[in-house]
């Protein structure tokens, strides 16, 4: 089958489009996706640089997102069918370690994401659980015209996105949200959530282009981080009483302006350190004002269940900026990696 994989770690010149071997369902309760459509994510680009104390086979083959036709079922399965159309989860767990049976698939020792520990969706064919695909809504669904642009742009980000918004920070209507770096998917993704749950957005950019369509999206305010200085306009904006909920993937550059902007009792949820891992922390006024700071990853069967149910209903559709063949991927990764996209780069991988 034809798939993009990366030679070795490096820059762009390690990405091939080339001839791999065909994967078939070997496992009970496993299926295999013929895909239809591939969107990437600031992981790969990561995977390809290469990630500490993680060692690649190569080639590997990239993609955690993806959409397509269920065309192999194993032994076990039954909860799709050959001929369904589905998307895809990304985080694979075991499926029966403790933090598992208990719902958290998260947390789970053995948690791989596809194209990072697992062979990836940037491909013709992938083999995964049966737990980690979901119907996309077919006729006479109202909800039916959902592309597999969108389909494959939807599941990576948007689990993210609301595990951090929903289940850790607890986001309520009315709440005030600080979403940093809108353009990139989970911040995009974290501005629908926000809005569907009726929750207000402020929204920052160092694209004047972007804050306006993160405007159109229905964001409260809109703040060029390149040019405003973040913390004093947010300030002004709410009285000087702050945020309730940050949310936060950018990580060293942002981390103290994120705590000085929490109102009391306010929570910060993180899952990315996209500038560095370190960050410093006046801890009194942490305990003075009752910050909750937590982290985020992924997200569990449960939740993945309840966002393809939303989607079925019409919400938090996602922003797809740009749509690729499989035979110009590089030009993906390159628009990917200019950071001039607003919403999900996407890769054509079959007919």
């Amino acid at each position: 089958m034809k798939a993009l994989v990366m030679i070795s770690h490096g820059d762009l010149s390690q990405l091939k489009v080339t001839e791999v071997l065909e994967p078939d369902v070997t496992q009970p309760g496993h299926v295999r996706v013929r895909l239809r459509a591939a969107a990437l994510n600031h992981l790969d680009l990561w995977s390809l640089r290469g990630l500490p104390g993680l060692e690649f086979s190569f080639p590997h083959i990239l993609g955690a997102d993806g959409a397509g036709e269920i065309d192999q079922v194993g032994e076990g399965v039954t909860t799709v069918a050959r001929g369904d159309r589905v998307m895809i989860n990304p985080g694979v767990p075991c499926y029966h370690c403790e933090y598992c049976l208990g719902g958290e698939h998260p947390l789970c020792a053995d948690f791989k994401l596809l194209g990072e520990h697992l062979q990836g969706t940037l491909a013709e064919y992938v083999v995964l659980p049966e737990h980690n695909v979901a119907l996309i809504p077919t006729p006479p669904s109202p909800h039916s015209d959902i592309a597999w642009s969108e389909a494959a742009a939807y599941s990576l980000v948007t689990i993210t996105a609301w595990r951090m918004l929903v289940t850790r920070a607890q986001l309520r209507p009315g709440e005030l949200v600080l979403i940093w770096g809108i353009g990139g998917g989970v911040s995009g993704a974290a501005l629908m959530i926000a809005k569907h749950l009726g929750a207000r957005a402020i929204v920052t950019s160092s694209s004047d282009e972007k804050l306006d369509g993160a405007r159109q999206m229905g964001a409260d305010l809109a703040l060029n981080h390149a040019k405003d200085d973040v913390v004093k306009e947010v300030r002004a904006y709410t009285g000087k009483r702050g945020v309730d909920v940050v949310v936060e993937n950018v990580g060293e550059a942002t981390w103290e302006h994120s705590l000085r902007l929490l109102a009391k009792k306010g929570r910060l949820v993180t899952c990315g350190a996209t500038t560095g891992p370190r960050a410093v922390a006046d801890i009194r006024r942490m305990f003075w004002n009752q910050w909750t700071v937590m982290g985020s990853t992924m997200g569990s069967h449960s939740e993945y269940r309840e966002i393809a149910r939303l989607l079925g209903q019409g919400h938090l559709r996602p922003l797809v900026d740009s749509v690729h063949p499989l035979s110009d991927a590089l030009a993906a990764f390159k628009r990917l990696e200019s950071g001039e996209q607003f919403g999900k780069v996407v890769v054509e991988v079959g007919g």
